[in-house]
């Protein structure tokens, strides 16, 4: 590792901007400093994008340094208009509730951070701007930050002012009042905590650096800005919701399969620099990667070790075996019978299915002509009788050319299924209950 964790950040592809360079190094070299990243709860977890700004603070937190993860109770209410072409819907206090837990949940998956409510000096800690917003009334508002934020500054930002040219859509009081509400977190969290140092996405630079001068006017704070940049495909797609192309870090959401096989299809121009920012290998390992990967890109190395490190990240060693051996299952020929009936949830989850009547399974069986037409699999009796004939068809692991054959207890793979294979393509699960 660097001595100097902000060379190490540049080097993983971290930074875009920095308000001051020169300082924030020699503030991160002289002692533990603490910083902050603000998480809007938008929805109930987290996704890939967010995870750009958690790997970052992770290596911070590894240099000895403290994190505040800032999850946006009162931001989330109102909405951020940074490169949004409509304003957000609002969200009532129930989802807002609801979406911070599944926040503060996946931000402990890469940071340690305290329980919310309490301050461990020896973690990270999470902070919640409603806490000192909820109650700050709008005269107080404007005396304490409005006097010290030039309008003129304001509509000069890039977000703001793409939304103001929009003259069908424009952008609410609401939205336009955002920046200031950030700006003040971070004043806040300098005079309470003495963080020193927000970080976010390049589109947040207006807000962050509109933070660093309210923490200056208002308390005579030295403080910094650093970005990252936006993250994108080599299809210049950003990840983000709104995109549908970034995975959620919540299993129920995104399985670890799901997700393992989102990494595992990353674009050879990708490989390098999303094994930087998404995984903890360091840069000698990531070096050698990448050349056993160049040597032979059909093989795809750099692409199954990056699926591994970053599903290993989320969701542990046994995400990631479950993964590659569900994996192993559908496009590797390896036996279904070997999974475990999570992994076998995870290898079929979008296959059709069906639900059948377990009694009969233990009584007289069930014809498996009767089960391909109920899981859809056939369209008669005649369709299934002619795909067994033909040896197209498979239970399970074994292949079957009987039309007379019935399922009963002993195909029941974990989890009270059977796999119903039609050809080299097409899976079907006939579910037992």
């Amino acid at each position: 590792m660097s001595d100097n964790v902000l060379d190490l950040l540049e080097q993983r592809g971290f930074v875009a901007d920095c308000s001051d360079r020169d300082g924030l190094a020699e503030v991160l070299a002289d002692g533990a400093a603490s910083y902050y990243v603000g998480f809007d709860p938008t929805a109930s977890s987290l996704h890939v994008g967010n995870l750009v700004g958690m790997m970052a603070m992770a290596w911070l937190q590894r240099a000895g340094h403290r994190p505040f993860a800032l999850s946006g109770g009162a931001t989330g209410r109102i909405g951020d208009p940074s490169f949004n072409d409509e304003e957000r819907p609002l969200l009532d206090d129930a989802q807002v509730e609801q979406n911070l837990a599944g926040v503060r949940r996946d931000l402990n998956l890469v940071l340690d951070l305290a329980p919310y409510g309490t301050d461990d000096p020896e973690r990270g800690m999470l902070v919640d701007n409603h806490d000192w917003f909820g109650s700050f009334n709008v005269l107080d508002f404007l005396r304490v930050v409005g006097k010290h934020v030039s309008v003129n500054q304001m509509v000069a930002r890039e977000n703001v002012r793409r939304r103001l040219e929009d003259r069908e859509q424009g952008i609410s009081y609401a939205e336009f009042s955002y920046g200031l509400i950030q700006g003040y977190d971070f004043a806040h969290l300098y005079a309470e905590h003495g963080v020193v140092l927000q970080l976010g996405g390049s589109d947040q630079w207006g807000n962050i650096v509109a933070g660093v001068d309210l923490a200056r006017r208002i308390h005579g704070g030295r403080v910094f800005a650093l970005t990252w940049p936006l993250v994108e495909g080599s299809d210049g797609k950003k990840f983000s919701k709104s995109a549908r192309n970034a995975p959620w870090l919540d299993a129920t959401q995104t399985s670890p399969f799901a997700y393992y096989q989102w990494w595992l299809n990353t674009d050879d121009r990708d490989v390098e620099r999303f094994l930087k920012l998404f995984t903890f290998l360091d840069l000698d390992e990531v070096a050698a990667v990448v050349e056993q990967h160049a040597g032979d890109p059909s093989a795809r190395h750099g692409q199954r070790r990056l699926a591994q490190e970053a599903t290993r990240i989320v969701h542990g060693d046994q995400g990631v075996t479950r993964a590659e051996a569900a994996t192993g299952v559908l496009f590797g020929g390896e036996p279904v019978a070997d999974l475990d009936a999570d992994a076998l949830a995870m290898a079929f989850a979008e296959a059709p299915s069906e639900q059948l009547d377990r009694a009969e399974l233990a009584g007289d069986g069930v014809g498996l002509l009767a089960a391909l037409v109920a899981v859809g699999a056939a369209a008669s009796n005649g369709e299934a009788r002619r795909a067994v004939q033909q040896g197209g068809v498979r239970v399970n692991d074994e292949r079957v050319d009987d039309p007379q054959r019935v399922l009963g207890p002993d195909d029941l793979l974990p989890g009270a299924v059977v796999v119903l294979r039609v050809g080299k393509r097409r899976q079907y699960l006939a579910r037992f209950a």
